[in-house]
């Protein structure tokens, strides 16, 4: 929404880190050795097309939007995103192509990738209405999907990347906090997009 309304590319990051958690499944590549997944992730070709309405996350040109949002992928992203030559692979990439000016969603933007950013959020809610709002979306996919699940599963990632070594989660100190706790999508797009408007940030949203 952010992007539509300020005409900009829109990246979102996880995507990226999903894509190469794919390559890695796909090529029976061992998740544990750092080398080998790092090599692996400054080869292959991702891309982010199509306008933010409609984007499409390409692996070696093949579409991949769907098949990275399955639980095994999730599990996978979350592992192969803690190695250093992943995200410094992946950095360079998003920095590429955020070069005209973007907004972009993830977890080290305005940290690591895009320190000096026009603009920079951290969205926040309590952990039980994040957890639905990840549960109403995988259930989506599938049916079966639980609900306490999702929650320990949200729960863990969140540990592992804040307590990760490399670029670990947490919020700039220059970052305008944005808790969305009861807040509906339309909301905290106004709550942004005044905060834009005050700071006259237009070109990279981090």
């Amino acid at each position: 929404m952010l992007a539509r309304a300020l005409d900009l590319l829109y990246i979102d990051t996880g995507s990226m880190y999903r894509a190469v958690a794919l390559a890695v499944i796909e090529s029976s590549t061992n998740a544990d050795d750092d080398i080998a997944v790092g090599s692996l992730a400054s080869r292959v070709n991702i891309n982010l097309v199509g306008d933010p309405d409609s984007l499409r996350v390409t692996l070696e040109g093949r579409d991949v939007t769907d098949e990275i949002r399955t639980e095994e992928v999730t599990d996978m992203s979350s592992v192969i995103s803690t190695i250093s030559e992943v995200r410094r692979a992946m950095v360079a990439r998003q920095r590429e192509l955020a070069e005209r000016g973007a907004v972009l969603n993830g977890r080290d933007i305005g940290t690591v990738v895009f320190p000096s950013a026009d603009v920079k959020f951290f969205l926040t809610a309590v952990p039980q209405e994040r957890a639905q709002r990840r549960f109403n979306e995988e259930r989506v996919q599938d049916p079966k999907v639980d609900f306490e699940q999702t929650f320990a599963d949200m729960t863990e990632r969140d540990r592992r990347d804040s307590t990760r070594a490399d670029s670990p989660l947490k919020s700039a100190h220059d970052a305008i906090l944005v808790d969305s706790t009861g807040l509906s999508i339309d909301e905290v797009f106004e709550k942004m997009m005044e905060a834009i408007r005050r700071k006259g940030g237009d070109k990279q949203v981090g």
